[in-house]
């Protein structure tokens, strides 16, 4: 599957022609949710011949599958925990999408662990490690990246002069693997759409359709035309992550699922200011912290805190992100302030509720639950395990269809882009020189769209001026602007700039020096006109905003209230209990 072979667009024609396909039919599956776990129910349920409908409120990833802290891993900490089948899944998984699954949004990256107590610490980080190495090996197949090595403390700061001498005795270096995790989603959404899915997003679920007690579909209100109408299916599959309790009470639920928000912040901050050639992860009195490679930058995360606000805009306040950058600093020789930080954001993980009332201890593993007939959810989990997850969810959507239902085939399924990947890598010079790009561009254009590469490099052709890049963040060429507009589904300006292309995080003005130019280029595939330009314009510059001014104030409280001051673009309709 390579756009070659016509990788589905989500542009918007593609959206329109979904909607009536949606409500013209009864489906066989229709998901509300378009993160990470939805997009993967969908592509799950279609790969095995059912029919498959998706409807995301907001934009596709918008929520906890935007704002994680970018990593494919196993969980070190689940180790620690014992929970040894949890980190073999997960480095299943992490072999999965390396190798077949997505090798051009997946990679390697190396972390650094410094020691800080001697003698006992190194034999115990070792060995933990040595059984993760293990771990990632029992698969049949490569875990695709090198074991971990132990450094005295002088082979460290040649790796990592960044750190503080006096901050270590010696360390130990591993490998896990990073994701662009909006790209992925919405990747993972273009495949399933490639496949015979149907996927919308702006499109909110407003309610369930009813036959006696069993749920036979859902009603959806369009948020870009206002209008509702019935999508009718033999099953329905909640993927809602932080607002699965708040569906389960809309539905009459028994309550076999409760999650619990926790907050998460990250700090993003350019790369000259840490000079490494590896990542970094330390202990904190509650979790870990890392420091991940993230292409000119570093991001720095995380927290770990109940939070009980609005689900939709989390806000990092002042303490969240003193707390990160105290941390880090423990171990710098030249330390970071809040001037040296381009970007921040935040996001909610799922957790699922035990007993214990510390966030950090409860479960990441997941459930799939039928709380009624017709519907099923499917909550907790992480980014890493979202293929088992979707495969568990269409299991159960499976025992309620009244035929046999193949079994889940992703493991075997490549992404869009995956297929061609590499041979397109290894003759990135010849791309470079048909196209009169730099090769450094080529190879940022195959890690973010792997074969799909050719839809931008048409758009160029088609518009020499779109081969220029954005001004005032020159990472990203214009084209790619216009790109995610006709092909991955933006449907606003926010979307493109904070998911498609992560310039409101990797841009000191946080996107605002070049919201009017990506407006104007989006204006064109999306039909809108001068006003709606500006609408789009202030919007983002607003929510820049009243975002800068959330991380100034001291409480959860304060910087949430600062946080809502921002309007939505599409006002979005929120059901009692926020909403679906």
């Amino acid at each position: 599957m390579t756009a070659r072979m016509g990788t589905a667009a989500l542009g918007p024609t593609e959206r329109s022609a979904a909607l009536d396909r949606m409500q013209s039919q009864e489906l066989d599956v229709v998901v509300i949710g378009g993160g990470v776990v939805g997009a993967g129910v969908a592509l799950d349920a279609v790969t095995r011949g059912l029919s498959v409908g998706l409807v995301e409120a907001r934009d596709f990833a918008s929520g906890t599958s935007s704002r994680s802290s970018k990593l494919i891993h196993g969980g070190l900490r689940y180790l620690e925990q014992l929970n040894f089948d949890l980190v073999r899944e997960a480095l299943r998984e992490r072999a999965l999408l390396l190798q077949r699954i997505a090798p051009h949004l997946v990679r390697p990256v190396p972390f650094l662990f410094p020691l800080t107590h001697p003698g006992w610490e190194r034999p115990y980080v070792g060995a933990g490690l040595a059984l993760y190495d293990t771990l990632g090996f029992s698969f049949g197949f490569s875990r695709g990246m090198p074991g971990h090595r132990h450094l005295s403390r002088r082979r460290a700061l040649r790796i990592a002069p960044a750190l503080k001498r006096s901050a270590f005795t010696g360390a130990v270096q591993y490998w896990d693997a990073g994701v662009d995790d909006a790209r992925y989603v919405m990747t993972m959404l273009r495949t399933a759409a490639t496949y015979g899915a149907d996927v919308a997003s702006r499109v909110q679920a407003v309610g369930f359709l009813r036959e006696g007690e069993r749920v036979t579909g859902v009603r959806v209100r369009d948020l870009e035309s206002g209008t509702e109408f019935d999508v009718r299916a033999r099953q329905v599959v909640n993927a809602t992550g932080v607002w699965t309790d708040d569906v389960q009470e809309l539905v009459g639920g028994r309550g076999q699922i409760h999650v619990k928000a926790s907050k998460g912040i990250h700090l993003v901050v350019p790369r000259d200011r840490i000079h490494s050639l590896t990542g970094i992860i330390m202990r904190t009195e509650k979790s870990v912290l890392f420091v991940i490679p993230w292409g000119r930058h570093w991001i720095i995360g995380t927290t770990d805190t109940e939070w009980t606000l609005d689900k939709v805009h989390p806000a990092a306040s002042r303490t969240d992100i003193d707390y990160l950058l105290d941390h880090v600093n423990s171990v710098l020789a030249v330390p970071l302030t809040r001037d040296d930080v381009e970007g921040v954001y935040a996001g909610l993980r799922p957790l699922l509720a035990g007993e214990s009332e510390e966030t950090s201890k409860l479960s990441r593993e997941h459930v799939v639950a039928h709380p009624v007939p017709g519907l099923v959810m499917v909550a907790g989990g992480k980014f890493t395990t979202y293929r088992v997850m979707a495969a568990d969810a269409v299991d159960a959507v499976a025992h309620g269809l009244d035929r046999r239902v193949p079994p889940s085939c992703t493991d075997q399924v490549p992404l869009s882009g995956a297929e061609g990947y590499r041979a397109l890598w290894n003759s990135r010079h010849r791309l470079a020189r048909s196209s009169g790009l730099h090769v450094a561009r080529i190879e940022h254009l195959l890690q973010r769209y792997g074969s799909m590469i050719d839809e931008v490099l048409e758009l160029i052709e088609r518009d020499p001026s779109l081969g220029r890049p954005l001004a005032g963040a020159d990472d990203y060429l214009r084209a790619e602007i216009v790109h995610a507009a006709t092909h991955e589904g933006a449907r606003h300006l926010n979307d493109a700039l904070t998911r498609r292309t992560r310039i409101s995080i990797e841009t000191f003005h946080r996107g605002a020096a070049v919201a009017q130019e990506a407006a104007e280029l989006m204006a064109k595939p999306l039909g809108w006109d001068t006003e709606q330009v500006k609408r789009e314009v202030e919007y983002f510059t607003k929510r820049v905003e009243a975002e800068r001014a959330s991380q100034e104030q001291d409480t959860d409280q304060e910087a949430d209230a600062i946080r809502l001051g921002a309007p939505e673009i599409v006002p979005v309709a929120l059901p009692e209990g926020h909403g679906v």
